[in-house]
């Protein structure tokens, strides 16, 4: 069985799963370059809990879990199997590490898990559950909970903190827009501590980077990176997927931890 690497993607807003653009591209590229995995965790931003929870069905439903956007947006479906089994296998190993986890059988994918999916695995062939993000989540219970989940990726599961890099909807501009500075400068400084595989620098992220509060005005969209970069065991070699600043303030940054691949994007895919 083949070890898979852990990979950080930023999902933007939800129209990402119908204007791509940049980042859609590459992700598209990597799930070619990576090939299917045995199945998909996905943690993300939209599903917090008491506790963490995990979806244990077998046809997870596409949740929309979002207004005021194009209808095309609410007749998308992304009908990926689930996995019992290995909800089983998560709850168990996140209790083996001290993390009490309950299984959610009727649960289905909200958009930060199958909007980027769309992209990585269009076929939607590769059994994915998602598990939950606690609501008292903070930056060394979060790094701590992708610690719990590691073991899995040398079971060929993909691991994936769906986040996204910089997340201040009070700054959202609708359409492309001048790309604001702080948003630009607070992604350079993640991304260095993210190759440097620099742990106690990220952890330190909020308090430490320029800019923090105003790149994240609330800590939930950033949490998955830690996610990620827990069950990545750093330092390790990273690809970074750049994929701009979109409507000015959301960058779409994503990092694979474990594994440096080409990442080869069509130049008319750009758009």
């Amino acid at each position: 069985m083949t070890a898979m690497p852990t990979l950080f993607v930023s999902h933007g807003a939800p129209t990402f799963a119908i204007e791509p653009g940049l980042a859609g591209a590459q992700l598209h590229s990597l799930g070619q370059t990576l090939g299917k995995p045995r199945a998909i965790v996905v943690i993300s931003p939209h599903w917090m809990t008491q506790g963490v929870e995990i979806t244990a069905t077998d046809r997870p439903e596409t949740v929309h879990d979002f207004g005021g956007f194009p209808r095309e947006l609410y007749a998308l479906q992304y009908p990926a199997p689930g996995s019992p089994e290995l909800a089983t296998r998560v709850q168990q190993q996140l209790q083996s590490q001290g993390i009490p986890a309950r299984l959610d059988a009727r649960r289905g994918l909200d958009h930060g898990a199958w909007v980027p999916l769309l992209h990585l695995y269009p076929d939607a062939d590769v059994p994915v559950i998602q598990v939950s993000l606690p609501i008292d989540a903070d930056e060394a219970k979060a790094f701590a909970l992708g610690q719990a989940l590691a073991p899995l990726a040398q079971e060929g599961v993909l691991i994936i903190g769906s986040g996204s890099l910089t997340h201040n909807l009070y700054e959202f501009r609708s359409g492309e827009a001048a790309v604001a500075s702080y948003a630009r400068e607070f992604s350079v400084w993640v991304r260095q501590a993210v190759l440097d595989g620099d742990t106690a620098r990220l952890l330190q992220t909020l308090r430490a980077a320029p800019h923090a509060a105003r790149a994240h005005p609330s800590t939930e969209h950033f949490l998955p990176l830690l996610v990620a970069a827990g069950a990545a065991k750093l330092p390790t070699p990273v690809t970074v997927l750049d994929g701009g600043i979109r409507h000015g303030v959301l960058a779409m940054e994503s990092y694979l931890f474990g594994r440096q691949v080409p990442v080869d994007v069509p130049e008319h895919e750009h758009a």
